[in-house]
């Protein structure tokens, strides 16, 4: 598949934003949060949601049809995505205010309730994303459980990295907090390393088991065009071995090594974390980026197999 520069911002971009959310609603359940600091953190979280919300919509060839998404809510994880983040903002709105109108403190249990509510929908939106591409069979590459899980693992990681980046900006260091983010690091590592290994043991569809006709050879006669199209430019993208290789390298050592050394070196120099973890998070995110577009480059759409692709 060819890489949309958009849908790797939005999906990268947006992810960060659910998973500070997600994470956020988890700490304030066990840490009372100054009220500013509380309010900083929802703001950054709201732009980065907004802003991969908005560069989704600069793929489409008319992006003043983007509420057609929310119409197939239903049949289609794309509308769901759409629907669910659109319910989330407001209702992450009303949880920012309530903590400054001090519901925690007053009814701790409506509290929980609403953190959970967050918890669940910041997870459910990235969920849904994922979602997107693993339903799709004619992908073999993405369609697995693998695939939504390790969006939602991204989200988690690179969110709770901005979240310590954010507390050791104010010199709010927790160690408890910087072994959180740790062990998502470790986990993310662990699921991507899975899911590289899987791809490697995909056999791909053939001609033959396209069109179902297996007991015998199966050739294509003819690839219909003599030059490219929208189909073999989109779907026919191809990336070579070497650079996949490097890639992949390179998506382990900036998302997952670097910002675990770094995390590991915060624990040991206290006085310097901030630096520290500000480093981690810039590492991550642009290590995610370079996941994220392979992710799409390595993806085989079948519909190769009838342009001359002999297996996809």
């Amino acid at each position: 598949m060819h890489p949309a520069l958009s849908i790797i911002f939005f999906t990268t971009t947006s992810g960060v934003g659910f998973g500070l959310f997600a994470i956020l609603s988890i700490y304030t359940l066990f840490r009372v949060l100054d009220a500013e600091l509380f309010g900083i953190t929802c703001a950054i979280g709201f732009i980065l949601i907004i802003l991969g919300l908005f560069s989704s919509t600069l793929h489409l060839a008319n992006p003043k049809n983007a509420w057609r998404a929310f119409s197939r809510f239903k049949t289609s994880w794309l509308a769901r995505e759409a629907v669910i983040a659109l319910v989330f903002l407001p209702i992450a709105l009303l949880w920012m205010l309530g903590w400054w109108w001090g519901v925690a403190e007053q009814s701790y249990g409506l509290w929980i309730i609403a953190s959970l509510f967050i918890l669940v929908l910041s997870l459910a939106t990235v969920f849904s994303t994922g979602m997107i591409y693993a339903c799709l069979k004619t992908i073999p590459q993405w369609n697995n459980a693998m695939t939504p899980l390790n969006y939602i693992l991204l989200s988690l990681m690179t969110g709770s990295l901005l979240m310590l980046a954010i507390l050791e900006a104010i010199d709010t260091f927790s160690v408890t907090f910087l072994l959180f983010s740790l062990l998502f690091v470790a986990i993310s590592a662990i699921s991507k390393l899975i899911y590289y290994v899987w791809l490697g043991t995909i056999q791909g569809s053939t001609v033959a088991t396209a069109t179902s006709f297996t007991r015998g050879t199966v050739r294509l006669l003819d690839v219909g065009h003599t030059s490219g199209t929208f189909l073999t430019d989109e779907f026919g993208y191809v990336v070579t071995k070497n650079k996949i290789l490097l890639l992949r390298i390179s998506v382990f050592v900036l998302a997952f090594v670097l910002p675990a050394l770094l995390l590991v070196g915060a624990m040991i120099r206290i006085n310097t974390t901030a630096p520290l973890a500000l480093i981690a998070l810039l590492s991550s995110f642009i290590g995610v980026l370079i996941e994220r577009w392979l992710f799409f480059a390595e993806a085989r759409h079948v519909v190769n197999l009838y342009h001359g692709i002999s297996k996809n």
